[in-house]
């Protein structure tokens, strides 16, 4: 029962996080940076009453202990703020497409790091999904003579993302909070120049306005709730492969709702992608497979390592 909630709430969490791109059609246009600011600032209080009902969470004085996690959270944040500035100005300036397209070639970028910074060796099936997910994406330049720019910056920075979340000791809701707490002042300081030189959408817009660029903090945050809940209750080769829910939504909300461009040359550059994911599923289920064949008979309490 605890196994199937947790596949449910990893499903939704993603089908949450496919959907967000119909809150963001209702401003289009938004400048990234002052919907940025609005998040980080109105996800401070709710990150911050959040992180009083939940349990589990890391206490205040081994936060501050750790110095080299709260450094960490400096780096993902500013991480963190080029994927989210990139990831809204897509879904508010019609790429959905794009946007799609960043996360279903995230898995390359994460596949390279790990081979970089962890030592992470490639199996068969991997390294079929890079030569895929190349091809894909090399197909797309080599027929438009230029880069995905905004696809590349949303996939390279959620891996990079994925990666520094790693080596942080703290819990996820404590994380958050803090990166949130690190940017605050460039988010203040954004939202008083925009407002003093008369280009804020908050300031001079009506009270709709106002309370959609409040509401970004939540439709951020609830999902990633959702997917929290999800990781304590369900393995990681459920969230492997339930995270490939969110750009499809976002694929086919683009083409059939939102009627944006989608080419031969995007057909043919997505299957070629879509084949590459496959075979990222195969190398999730394989490890997974390899996991529960290998178990050891005893683990000493020496031999143990938190999980990831």
């Amino acid at each position: 029962m605890l196994l199937r909630s947790g596949v449910a709430l990893a499903i939704f969490s993603y089908i949450l996080w496919g959907i967000t791109p119909l809150f963001y059609r209702l401003l289009p246009g938004a400048e990234p940076l002052e919907l940025l600011a609005e998040r980080l600032i109105w996800s401070v209080p709710i990150l911050f009453l959040v992180r009083l009902i939940i349990k589990n969470k890391s206490l205040w004085r081994e936060v501050w202990s750790d110095k080299q996690s709260i450094i960490l959270c400096l780096f993902s944040s500013s991480v963190m703020a080029i994927s989210w500035t990139t990831f809204t100005y897509a879904l508010t300036h019609g790429q959905v497409l794009a946007a799609s397209l960043g996360y279903f070639i995230n898995p390359l970028f994460s596949i390279l790091l790990g081979v970089l910074f962890l030592r992470e060796r490639l199996v068969f099936a991997e390294k079929m999904a890079v030569i895929f997910i190349c091809a894909g994406v090399g197909y797309q330049i080599w027929q438009y003579g230029e880069l995905p720019i905004l696809a590349l910056v949303m996939g390279s920075a959620f891996a990079v993302y994925g990666l520094i979340r790693k080596f942080i000791r703290f819990d996820v809701i404590t994380s958050l909070f803090l990166e949130a707490l690190w940017l605050l002042p460039i988010a203040i300081a954004i939202t008083w120049w925009l407002a003093s030189h008369g280009l804020s959408a908050v300031t001079q817009g009506d009270w709709q306005i106002k309370v959609l660029y409040m509401l970004a903090a939540p439709v951020t945050i609830i999902p990633l709730l959702f997917f929290t809940a999800a990781i304590k209750r369900t393995s990681l080769t459920v969230i492997g492969l339930a995270q490939y829910i969110e750009p499809t939504i976002q694929f086919l909300l683009a083409v059939f709702l939102f009627n944006e461009l989608f080419d031969w040359v995007k057909g043919i550059s997505f299957s070629l992608i879509w084949i590459g994911l496959m075979f990222c599923v195969l190398a999730i289920l394989r490890k997974q497979y390899i996991k529960f064949s290998h178990k050891e008979p005893f683990i000493t309490g020496r031999d143990k390592t938190p999980l990831d």
